[in-house]
């Protein structure tokens, strides 16, 4: 298992880690196939959509933020409920392939850390499957 770091420098965010999946996978010498891209935290999640128009991003967490709130009413008294549910829409985990020591990608696909309760030290395992 591969294990990446990051620190994530806001409460709510969607940060490209495409790049760094491709070059750990890489460096691993054990490329082609599939790999899971998972994240191990209950108030972050994962996903795959469009990396080049910025805008996207920015439209994905506007509308997550009209979908689940983070001032309703909930029963978990740390403050960070909002978070737990957007994980869930959100997911833990995704599936890539590589092939020839590329990624084999959409067009204009990505692979995005979802921060929900940053900033905070995050992890991303890859795994071949």
């Amino acid at each position: 298992m591969i294990e990446l770091t990051l620190r994530t420098p806001g409460r709510r965010l969607l940060v490209d880690i495409t790049a760094r999946v491709g070059r750990a996978i890489r460096e691993s010498g054990q490329n082609d196939g599939a790999w899971l891209v998972h994240v191990p935290h209950t108030t972050a999640g994962v996903t795959i959509n469009e990396g080049a128009d910025p805008a996207v991003a920015r439209d994905i967490l506007a509308a997550w933020e009209r979908l689940v709130p983070e001032d309703l009413p909930y029963e978990h008294a740390e403050g960070n409920s909002a978070a737990h549910v957007l994980s869930c829409m959100a997911g833990a985990s995704v599936l890539v392939v590589c092939e020839h020591q590329e990624l084999r990608m959409g067009t204009w696909q990505a692979i995005f850390f979802c921060e929900f309760d940053g900033p905070r030290a995050r992890k991303v395992w890859l795994r071949k499957v």
